[in-house]
């Protein structure tokens, strides 16, 4: 069976390997242009002694190449490719071209065909998508450090593990819809419109509770607060003694509304606070301070990186387990 397997896709597998050649080699040419340009980026900055390149932000030296840009945004397309062109043919073209009944008239079972099948496609997906992420996690080296931005969308969603993870599920989304659709264009796009949902759902409603927020206090209300590391931030404000937050452009002191405000505190801050001098703003900023208010920050640490990666991979590995549970059902009990 792993023979047949092999003859079946061995054309597809060689066309993945040269396009996998072809990306590294783009990466690794524009890479060595990016390493360049990050070394003058520490000679000019001299951040790396102060440890605060972060600071800088994507508004200073330019790092990234435009073509390697171009591809690493590219990647993002990789899982749902295998999922489509891999996954969804799988069992949906053995009902379309009634080579199933066939198969599963031989001495070899479904259960066994499709264990043989499904099990090396699902392996040749894993291990193109963390080809790929592994790639690109290497060529983003100069612009994380950079700029340490990695828990932003879409940096994290092409480096590290959960490419892989991506590429399993999309493959075992693929194999499912065409085992319960038995054709392969409506299986085509079930997989890349319930990929899209899948990755959709997970980076805006769950990956932020993956672990609980980091909340950092801090005094005096006037310092600029900096987290450690690559920091994913979901806001700051001012808290006062009795736990009562205020966040935004409230027209009073650090978003703390006018109406909030100690009255002695006020007096400093009236009639307009927008005239204030800055001495006349440090005179009202103490004022709250020792009145109990204080600064905060929420925000996941960039220590947990890879955590964050490990969770996600096993949230998808797990969901394509279970669309694996129901192909299997699915052939099993089914006519040929």
């Amino acid at each position: 069976m792993t023979w047949l397997v092999w003859r079946q896709y061995r054309w597809s597998a060689a066309i993945a390997a040269a396009l996998l050649a072809g990306f590294a080699g783009v990466l690794l040419f524009t890479w060595l242009q990016m390493a360049s340009r990050w070394h003058t980026f520490l000679t000019v900055t001299g951040c790396a002694a102060a440890g605060t390149c972060g600071t800088h932000g994507p508004g200073g030296l330019t790092i990234d190449s435009q073509l390697g840009h171009d591809f690493f945004i590219l990647s993002v397309m990789v899982p749902a490719l295998l999922g489509f062109l891999w996954g969804a043919p799988l069992v949906a073209h053995e009902f379309e071209t009634g080579t199933n009944t066939f198969a599963w008239t031989q001495s070899l079972t479904r259960t066994r065909w499709l264990i043989a099948k499904a099990g090396w496609v699902l392996l040749a997906s894993a291990v193109w998508g963390g080809a790929v992420a592994a790639l690109v996690t290497w060529w983003s080296g100069p612009v994380n450090a950079a700029f340490q931005d990695q828990f932003q969308f879409n940096y994290f969603d092409r480096q590290g593990i959960v490419p892989a993870g991506y590429a399993v599920f999309a493959t075992a989304l693929g194999i499912a819809a065409g085992a319960l659709l038995r054709r392969t264009l409506p299986a085509i796009a079930i997989t890349i419109g319930g990929f899209i949902g899948m990755r959709l759902f997970v980076s805006q409603n769950l990956r932020a509770h993956f672990m609980t927020p980091v909340t950092a206090y801090y005094n005096p209300l006037l310092v600029n607060y900096t987290v450690p590391g690559q920091a994913w931030i979901f806001g700051q404000g001012v808290v006062d003694k009795h736990g009562q937050v205020y966040t935004g452009n409230a027209p009073g002191a650090s978003g703390v509304p006018l109406s909030a405000v100690p009255g002695p505190c006020r007096a400093l801050l009236t009639p307009d606070p927008s005239s204030l001098t800055k001495a006349q703003f440090h005179q009202a900023y103490t004022c709250l301070q020792a009145s109990g208010y204080r600064g905060f920050i929420t925000y996941q640490p960039g220590s947990r990186f890879w955590a964050f990666q490990g969770i996600e991979t096993g949230i998808f590995v797990a969901v394509a387990a279970a669309l694996l549970a129901v192909t299997f059902a699915v052939v099993r009990r089914r006519d040929a």
